[in-house]
């Protein structure tokens, strides 16, 4: 038998390094999370992410799940019974509601303002939907009458759904959501919402609203790692998921099976559908217990406003402007120009290789003419920005002593 050389060269048995009881190790450093997501994850949700694994049929998990839906209700501003997580990422959220409230041949009227309604409309168009394109300029919120008069101008007589992203990350813009509730109910449709980035950090009641169904991300406000995608679903968009002909064209996300294991009463008997991530579920509860049990979530909603305004301020003096105008902004996203003749890509580069801090950059047509910072639950303090400043400062030669006086006054105010 042909034995390799370095066997020969052993003298005894090789010490162990690896195995179960062996101490992990691991090479990934430590960042200030300040871009477009993911956010700080706070320790004591990691902590609760590393605790012991139990099954998925356990009562104690049971337990958990339906502490987390209540969670989830009211970081939702919802009495929705179908609220869960959606087992994948924010982008999982989007196709589970597509899957479910939008059949082949329905008429929908998005909304595309940036990126994610790009998206959005592109999950439509391979869902067999008529897509009514309603588009406003990246960086701009879409007139409320524009999608209702496009709603109102079917050739059929009938729009089965109104879709738009209430918090456009790649332009760091919020969408009015009033009006469009009451005249989906008037005329029978659908009001569905993309609020991954707005979720627990931009004022935001699902109930008020009139979304009929809702989808989130983890990673976002919530200070949770990414990995599920908060969903609710009020009883109008249950009804006509109830009244299909045919089941939707995914097993995996649909919602009249996945609602079964997802029961909102731990003692009833619930059907298993898939392993559900188990330890993700553990740190959504502790990050929901964060920002909406111990910070009231109004509370929260003026702390991330305080805190985007305040960094905007700041960052003005070094010569950024805000893409969004004034009463259109996304307030848990910051998308500013940057400073003139900089190159903006080795800016960044240098702030995460030299300060540990990530900032995003733009998407789109708006590559290479924009930086996206994250002012999201743990970010959105004024420590975090203190030191994204003070970085910025170093880095682009100027003095920090004015936009750090910026942006204490703007926490001040």
């Amino acid at each position: 038998m042909c034995v390799p050389d370095w066997i020969d060269r052993q003298e005894g048995p090789p010490a162990v390094t690896t195995g179960i009881d062996a101490e992990a190790t691991t090479d990934v450093p430590e960042r200030l999370l300040l871009g477009s997501g993911p956010s700080p994850v706070p320790p004591r949700v990691l902590a609760a992410l590393a605790r012991p694994t139990i099954g998925h049929m356990d009562p104690a998990f049971a337990d958990i799940m339906a502490e987390t839906i209540g969670l989830l209700r009211e970081a939702f501003q919802t009495e929705n019974l179908a609220t869960l997580p959606i087992s994948g990422t924010g982008s999982a959220g989007m196709e589970a509601l597509v899957a479910n409230f939008v059949d082949s041949g329905d008429r929908v009227v998005c909304g595309i303002n940036g990126l994610f309604g790009e998206r959005m409309a592109e999950e439509l168009r391979r869902a067999g939907a008529d897509v009514v394109r309603i588009e406003a300029q990246w960086g701009r919120a879409i007139a409320t009458e524009q999608l209702l008069e496009a709603a109102a101008a079917g050739r059929t007589g009938r729009t089965d759904a109104i879709v738009v992203v209430h918090g456009e990350t790649s332009t760091g813009v919020a969408q009015p959501l009033e009006g469009l509730g009451d005249w989906c109910r008037e005329h029978d449709a659908l009001l569905l919402v993309d609020c991954v980035t707005s979720l627990g950090g931009h004022a935001l009641r699902l109930d008020e609203a009139g979304v009929d169904a809702a989808f989130s991300g983890t990673q976002k406000c919530l200070n949770c790692p990414p990995g599920l995608a908060p969903f609710t679903v009020g009883e109008r968009a249950l009804e006509k998921l109830r009244g299909r002909a045919q089941p939707g064209r995914s097993w995996y996300f649909d919602l009249s099976l996945v609602q079964d294991y997802w029961n909102p009463d731990a003692t009833a008997s619930r059907a298993y559908h898939h392993t559900a991530p188990i330890n993700m579920v553990y740190a959504l509860r502790e990050a929901l217990r964060i920002a909406v049990s111990e910070e009231w979530l109004p509370t929260s909603w003026e702390r991330h406003r305080r805190a985007h305004h305040a960094l905007r301020d700041a960052l003005a003096v070094f010569g950024c402007a805000r893409l969004a105008p004034d009463g259109e902004q996304l307030h848990p996203l910051l998308a500013v120009t940057p400073p003139e003749g900089i190159d903006e890509a080795e800016v960044r580069r240098r702030l995460l290789l030299q300060h540990g801090i990530e900032i995003s950059g733009g998407l789109g047509p708006l590559a290479g003419k924009l930086w996206r910072i994250g002012v999201m639950g743990a970010g959105a303090r004024r420590e975090p920005q203190e030191q994204l400043v003070g970085a910025l400062a170093t880095l682009l030669d100027a003095d920090p002593g004015e936009p750090l006086a910026a942006l204490a006054e703007g926490w001040r105010a």
